[in-house]
């Protein structure tokens, strides 16, 4: 459920918080000590993506963290580095062609940091321009799809580090790169590490064990710090397992990244604003599965300016775009995180790692973070919701479907996208169809029910229809529109209406509107609309006896 903020009202801070009940604490803090643990390896993996210093990852999910606690309004919404806004960012800066630009250098950090910069601007833009409402665009069903296909995309492509085999030289941001990347992995087998898979396997194991008979517990967490105190006792990197290596220590740099200027950032424009819609779009959709799921209320007005004082942090603090993850806000809730409380101590736990705990970090098994992000991509595969929708409504299904077709095939920006649209096209075909009804209390009489609000794409279905009720050989002497259920009628259907009461009158036929709502009635004088209303249904019959 989302609520409405008021133009130029403050935003209420921590609202993503408040209220709170102390009983929530400690549930909150260890699913935050959690979502850290699985957060941090995912988070300098995306750096790859990004072009950037492995350590910036990190910075991705400690003050943009912070400043999206305190202004945004989902309790669940984990902001943090993404590969979707990773990939636009990397494209952009190395389409700019700038001489001494190479990703790992200072230079192309600073790029980054000024396109996190300006998406925070673009963001307080969508904000006062209230372009938040698209969440409200975006229906449960294709929620499931979108989520579903981010799932399946997020399983895939986990395969060949959880198998140690060669990573494939496909890009999963071409299309079918997701598909192809996973079966290039298959194809090559005969070339996995057995030392991998059998890491991979007690982790997966773990999870399982742990979600189903231990659920006190963890289990994200417990295979995290024990593949790393087994990585250093056991020397699994001898044995063929590759490991996170060194990570350097220290918090962020606080500043404007240095050497760029307004000739930088307009050359990023661009890809600011496909990184925007990109942040905008799936920030949305995510923070509504969440709060559909626990029957909570969002704005997606606050969210923006959380949104956007994230990404000012991230330009602020020497790291790249941050945007909703759907991935680690999945890994919060799997460890019963409740508010923005767990994000925050997982920044807190990233402050400590970043200044003590950097070391024990390098014995980390790369097989440990894809083994788990696999098993939160399963998770994210919603085949109940998908059964139920396809016993209940066959055609949302198909647009389910559809949708994680596309995000697995296309990428999660198109797919975003198609939702969207997907979930525009059912709103108006329930509209454009609506079940309308028409029934003659007496002879001479024909009372005609139009289930929804008259607009361009059901104008032509209502006239036909009373066209229909008229052009017989014994017509009515009088056709009632019964109109309880049309809240508004715009343009085309009000000219519409003013055509065919001439088109009545000129038959002999008189035209005359029923329970319609003083909204509606005003639209209809504005429209010069003169036939006779009545109150009820009952009142029309009984003028039309009082006539004949």
């Amino acid at each position: 459920m989302t609520r409405r903020t008021r133009l130029g009202a403050l935003p209420r801070p921590f609202g993503s918080i408040r209220p709170y009940q102390r009983s929530w604490l400690s549930q909150d803090v260890l699913a935050g000590v959690t979502l850290a643990a699985l957060a941090i390896p995912e988070v300098m993996g995306y750096t790859k993506i990004a072009g950037t210093p492995v350590i910036t990852g990190l910075y991705t999910i400690l003050i943009p963290v912070v400043a999206f606690a305190v202004l945004g309004s989902s309790r669940h919404l984990v902001v943090g580095g993404d590969s979707a806004t990773a990939a636009i960012m990397y494209a952009g800066i190395a389409g700019l062609g700038i001489a001494g630009v190479e990703p790992g250098s200072g230079k192309w950090l600073a790029l980054a940091s000024l396109s996190a910069l300006i998406c925070s601007a673009l963001l307080v833009v969508a904000r006062v321009a209230r372009l938040g409402l698209l969440a409200n665009f975006i229906s449960r069903t294709v929620l499931v799809g979108f989520l579903t296909g981010v799932g399946i995309q997020v399983a895939l492509g986990q395969l060949d580090g959880m198998l140690g085999t060669p990573t494939p030289q496909v890009s999963a941001e071409r299309v079918g790169g997701t598909l192809i990347k996973a079966w290039d992995t298959l194809t090559q087998l005969d070339q996995a590490s057995g030392a991998t898979v059998a890491v991979s396997a007690a982790v997966l194991a773990t999870l399982v064990v742990f979600d189903r008979w231990v659920k006190g517990v963890p289990g994200g967490l417990v295979a995290v710090v024990g593949a790393i105190v087994l990585s250093w006792a056991a020397d699994l990197q001898a044995h063929g397992v590759s490991t996170l290596g060194p990570v350097p220590s220290g918090l962020p740099h606080i500043g404007l990244p240095p050497g760029v200027g307004w000739n930088s950032a307009q050359s990023l424009l661009a890809t600011g604003a496909s990184m925007f819609l990109v942040i905008l779009a799936q920030s949305a959709a995510t923070s509504r599965a969440y709060a559909v799921k626990y029957r909570e209320q969002f704005s997606e007005d606050d969210d923006l300016l959380g949104l956007s004082a994230a990404n000012l942090a991230a330009g602020l603090s020497s790291t790249f775009v941050v945007n909703g993850s759907p991935t680690k806000t999945e890994m919060v809730d799997e460890a019963h995180g409740r508010t923005q409380v767990a994000q925050l101590t997982m920044a807190v736990v990233v402050a400590v790692v970043l200044i003590f705990l950097t070391r024990p970090l390098q014995y980390l098994p790369d097989a440990v973070l894809s083994s788990v992000v696999f098993m939160i991509g399963i998770k994210l595969v919603d085949l109940r919701t998908m059964r139920e929708i396809w016993r209940l409504q066959r055609d949302e299904f198909v647009v389910a479907a559809i949708t994680a077709v596309t995000v697995v095939v296309l990428g999660v920006e198109q797919g975003i996208v198609l939702a969207i649209v997907l979930s525009l096209v059912l709103h108006v075909r329930r509209h454009y169809a609506p079940h309308d009804t028409s029934f003659e209390p007496e002879h001479g009489l024909v009372v005609y029910r139009f289930g929804v609000g008259l607009f361009y794409a059901n104008t032509e279905r209502l006239e036909e229809e009373i066209v229909a009720l008229v052009d017989v050989p014994n017509p009515p002497a009088w056709l009632v529109l019964q109109a309880d259920a049309m809240d508004d009628i715009d343009y085309t259907g009000g000219k519409a209406l003013l055509e065919l009461q001439a088109q009545l009158q000129a038959r002999g036929i008189v035209f005359a509107v029923a329970e319609a709502n003083d909204h509606l009635a005003r639209e209809l004088d504005r429209f010069g609309i003169t036939a006779p209303r009545y109150a009820t249904v009952g009142a029309a019959r009984e003028a039309f006896d009082r006539r004949t």
